[in-house]
């Protein structure tokens, strides 16, 4: 089958406190939603990839791949207000319904090449397969009156992305008007009635937004360099 994966990089990247949207910083002499692309394209050799971003970036995008000599083909599409709409501007472009296609944040570079290939591999045969990792700290649910109570943390899962989908199911599952609890793309999945399947996720894969995740990604390009 077909191979996809939709990039989803529309952040403005306020809490970064940077002049330019922090999918667009640099780490490892390239801009972090480089090293993302890269990962995918390196991982799967013929995979499409898809770009999302705001359309007022276009130029400014175009101009980084010339600075860094940036060969990866990749196609751009229009970001829209929201991430829902980011991605479902992503799945309109893609003109057929047969396929897999992973959707993933533009600025998680440090996805394993694994749990890529593994996320192809279980959608195709179940539907979807969502990255996720345990979680190593002890957790506890507030309450709206101020108090809180333990929660057995191996019950739950912090979620990653990518999130890869049969392409036929995710398109109808987003052919919905947009709900307040579509935090990702598993919950537009689950709103079809539809159960997700979860994978192992690797716990690199850090969503950079602060300056402190800047700091651990420097780390990290360091230590993959060595």
């Amino acid at each position: 089958m077909k191979k996809f994966a939709i990039i989803v990089a529309g952040g403005s990247g306020t809490r970064m406190g940077a002049h330019i949207s922090k999918q667009y910083l640099e780490i490892g002499v390239k801009p972090i939603l480089m090293h993302t692309l890269e990962v995918f394209y390196h991982t799967i050799s013929d995979i499409q990839l898809i770009l999302v971003i705001p359309e007022g970036d276009f130029d400014f995008w175009e101009n980084l791949c010339d600075q860094y000599n940036f060969e990866i083909p990749h196609s751009i599409i229009r970001g829209g207000n929201s991430r829902f709409q980011s991605v479902k501007n992503g799945l309109n472009s893609i003109n057929e319904d047969q396929g897999i296609v992973a959707i993933h944040d533009g600025v998680r570079p440090f996805v394993n090449p694994d749990v890529i290939i593994d996320s192809f591999v279980v959608a195709e045969k179940s539907g979807s397969a969502i990255a996720v990792v345990a979680l190593k700290d002890s957790l506890r649910k507030l309450t709206d009156d101020g108090k809180s109570f333990f929660q057995e943390r191996q019950n739950f899962r912090l979620v990653q992305t990518p999130q890869t989908f049969l392409l036929s199911k995710i398109k109808k599952a987003f052919d919905v008007t947009e709900l307040y609890h579509f935090t990702d793309d598993a919950t537009v999945y689950e709103h079809q009635g539809w159960q997700v399947e979860l994978i192992s996720g690797n716990l690199e894969n850090i969503k950079i937004t602060s300056p402190d995740d800047m700091i651990y990604a420097d780390f990290l390009i360091k230590k993959r360099n060595l």
